[in-house]
């Protein structure tokens, strides 16, 4: 079982949306070998359900949020999990910040998987307020990131 950690700062917004448009997708393409989770850079939301314009959007595409709730990343996930994938360029800094040495190759950007969105943030609608531009760049990784996972 490959397993995997979506990671933004508070778990809200961008991990709780990637986690379960990756779940959902994994799911109608009868991937049952990858396992999804979710989780935060800092504790700020420790706790929390996910924002309303997550909720709205993944309620929007059948996805159910009732047993989300934040979650912040522990010691332990950099052992358990085979990518750990950060929203933007400060949740990786953050994540191999924490991370030790012999897990550095597991943490990644979530659009370096994208072709022509090498090195490029998933903005924190949190700030700007566009869950749908979150939703439109968290759908082009589907694909190039469900490969990875079974290249694994």
């Amino acid at each position: 079982m490959v397993k995997v950690l979506f990671v933004c700062l508070g778990n809200i917004c961008r991990s709780p949306m990637a986690e379960g448009l990756m779940r959902q997708y994994l799911v109608q393409e009868n991937i049952q070998e990858v396992a999804v989770s979710s989780a935060a850079t800092s504790t700020w939301e420790h706790g929390n359900p996910v924002h309303p314009g997550t909720k709205a959007i993944l309620q929007r595409e059948g996805i159910d949020t009732n047993q989300m709730f934040s979650t912040p990343v522990k010691a332990s996930d950099f052992a358990e999990y085979d990518f750990i994938i950060g929203m933007d360029r400060q949740n990786v800094k953050d994540l191999k910040a924490r991370a030790p040495h012999e897990y550095q190759d597991k943490i990644f950007l979530y659009l370096d998987a994208v072709e022509g969105h090498h090195n490029q943030d998933v903005p924190d609608p949190w700030y700007t307020g566009d869950f749908e531009e979150t939703y439109r760049l968290l759908e082009l990784g589907l694909d190039p990131w469900k490969i990875r996972f079974l290249n694994k």
